[in-house]
């Protein structure tokens, strides 16, 4: 304390000193970038925690801890076959900003000497931030790509097989397009968090499916924001059928508490190339009930053969 302060007898501050932020040790992880986290905005410019950065860094961790688990279990399996070096691929599709890919980069991926993250996102000007920010940060193997969902299965850029696929808030048939990429891919795992089905919703309130419009269960839609919730929760349920026809287990979750989100469903996916007949079924006949079998040729596609086995799976 410099000659003349005096402390104060509350905080034993000296009185004309910036009072410290809140001890960080037991928020942020070890090693973790304190730049990356105020580029984020869950820590101000001064590197402060507040009420708000605080509550965005528990969900940050929330999410991860999800993710971490799936990382370990591959790099687990992967120690087993001392052949194998080739590092763990997260695709994180629709990144926007990064968030998800900057932070399990930051928390994984960094700690380890190969894997890579990439990004892929149809703004120009996001992905542009995002390499920016990566080269600032020295983190050195991550990508973002500005392609379209068709253009990611066939870039160059992009390995033939991913690991991990994930979509956080993709809207409306966004979730189908990383579900799509991911199977494509040959992902062991996926990770999605839907947001904003409108499609079936739509189709719903034009009055298709047509052998219920005459029940009592077409009250589920008749009021506006009825036929939304319903075709949000009809589409997932589609989306989990799927996944499960074509070998995935899968897992259904909420994302966070309800009171920081309603868009809080989380869907995790793991390969074990088990294709379950009779979740295809399910799909096909709710999809007649409610008059989307148009979905049939696009979105719920399921092959005549096996799926091919993704390398990698014990």
């Amino acid at each position: 304390m410099k000659q003349g302060q005096v402390k104060d007898r509350k905080s034993g501050q000296a009185k004309g000193e910036l009072v410290p932020a809140q001890p960080l040790a037991s928020e942020i992880r070890p090693g973790q970038s304190i730049e990356l986290l105020k580029e984020l905005h869950i820590l101000t410019r001064e590197g402060k925690l507040n009420q708000d950065s605080r509550r965005k860094l528990k969900q940050v961790y929330h999410l991860f801890r999800f993710i971490e688990e799936i990382l370990l279990d591959l790099q687990a399996q992967r120690k087993d076959r001392a052949s194998d070096e080739r590092g763990i691929t997260l695709a994180d599709h629709g990144a926007g900003k990064s968030y998800l890919g900057f932070i399990v980069y930051d928390l994984f991926f960094k700690q380890n000497p190969s894997g890579h993250v990439y990004g892929i996102e149809t703004r120009p000007d996001l992905v542009q931030k995002s390499r920016e920010l990566a080269g600032r940060l020295g983190f050195g193997r991550m990508s973002f790509l500005n392609l379209s969902v068709a253009e990611s299965m066939q870039a160059g850029e992009l390995p033939a097989r991913i690991d991990i696929v994930t979509a956080l808030h993709a809207c409306d048939t966004a979730t189908d397009d990383a579900i799509a990429f991911g199977l494509q891919k040959q992902a062991l795992y996926m990770v999605l968090v839907p947001c904003c089905q409108a499609e079936v919703a739509r189709t719903l309130n034009s009055g298709k499916a047509l052998s219920l419009s005459r029940t009592p269960l077409a009250e589920l839609w008749r009021h506006p924001l009825h036929t939304r919730e319903m075709g949000s929760q009809i589409t997932n349920v589609l989306r989990c059928l799927y996944l499960e026809a074509m070998g995935y287990q899968v897992t259904v979750t909420e994302l966070v508490g309800w009171e920081h989100s309603l868009k809080n469903e989380l869907i995790i996916a793991r390969y074990t190339g088990q294709r379950k007949r009779a979740a295809a079924q399910r799909l096909q006949a709710i999809l007649e009930e409610f008059g989307l079998t148009d979905l049939l040729l696009s979105r719920f596609r399921l092959p005549e053969g096996q799926p091919l086995v993704p390398s990698g799976v014990v």
